[in-house]
């Protein structure tokens, strides 16, 4: 089961934040089919998003992540809800390409760096928070911690990892997301170094048997991490044929009239868990009704 942690050092100076994220990675490569190199890159946005929407205050908020590196596999999109449960897609989950050295997955030249990330966080106002910054790497965890750097401008350290197995199952994955609050010096920076180089790659700790809490005890070496909150988190779809109406009837009644003249029905199938909808041209005439009243 993935879980997602939160922990504050003792000296309250870093927060962060760690999640699990093997099963939800692998529903996700089974629904949209992809191949190992579209499941390490999915599967690092999905659990950037998932610490991200944790990460929110409001109860029934959201975070978005759109990213546009120009590369093979195009643009690839992560919501989360505000309990670090996501869904994503991505326009070419089957691209596949050569592998770098030892094997490793080329995540960044399959996304490309030559575009940009943008979040969207949905807080409950009027309108949505969003920053968008440039790719640096393609790689998601770099491209992450310039976004908090740039847009938020909140130090950062994000890792993140997918190990995919030889029959294209996903193995391990998880990541962390460490920020330093306001006050921390460079002693407390030079600890947190340390302590992530040792840790090596977050898959290597994951596949060894850690946990969430252990991978970010790990991190806050020599810190007094204290847990702050421990829960499941898994892919979750909120797609219903109720939103999905409500989507045809946005289309305007010049659009449903086609449907329902041109086609005699509509097939609509959801980006994010691949359900099919189907509409009758019964049902879409009550449904252009409703529009009119």
């Amino acid at each position: 089961m993935d879980e997602i942690i939160r922990m504050i050092t003792g000296d309250g100076m870093v927060k962060a934040v760690a999640v699990t994220g093997r099963d939800m990675v692998e529903r996700a490569r089974q629904i949209h089919k992809t191949l190992p190199v579209a499941t390490a890159a999915l599967g690092r946005t999905l659990m950037a998003a998932s610490m991200m929407g944790d990460m929110l205050k409001e109860e029934d908020g959201s975070v978005t992540l759109q990213i546009k590196g120009g590369g093979p596999l195009g643009a690839i999109t992560a919501v989360s809800d505000s309990r670090g449960n996501p869904r994503g897609y991505l326009q070419n989950g089957q691209v596949d390409i050569p592998r770098k050295y030892q094997g490793k997955l080329d995540v960044g030249t399959a996304v490309g760096s030559s575009g940009s990330l943008t979040v969207i966080k949905d807080m409950g106002l009027k309108e949505p928070y969003m920053g968008s910054v440039q790719l640096v790497s393609g790689e998601i965890a770099e491209d992450i911690t310039a976004y908090f750097v740039e847009s938020e401008q909140v130090p950062t350290a994000c890792a993140l990892g997918v190990l995919v197995d030889k029959d294209q199952s996903v193995a391990a994955a998880g990541g962390y997301l460490v920020q330093l609050l306001p006050g921390a010096d460079e002693s407390v920076i030079q600890r947190l170094e340390e302590s992530i180089a040792r840790l090596g790659p977050v898959t290597d700790a994951l596949h060894g048997g850690a946990d969430a809490v252990q991978l970010l005890e790990r991190v806050l070496e020599g810190q007094e991490p204290e847990l702050l909150e421990r829960r499941p988190v898994a892919y979750k779809c909120y797609c219903s044929r109720e939103r999905v109406s409500r989507a045809i009837i946005s289309m305007g009644k010049e659009e449903m009239q086609s449907l329902i003249e041109e086609q005699g029905g509509a097939e609509l199938t959801c980006q994010f868990c691949d359900k099919v909808y189907r509409f009758t041209k019964e049902e879409l005439q009550e449904l252009l009704e409703e529009a009119t009243r």
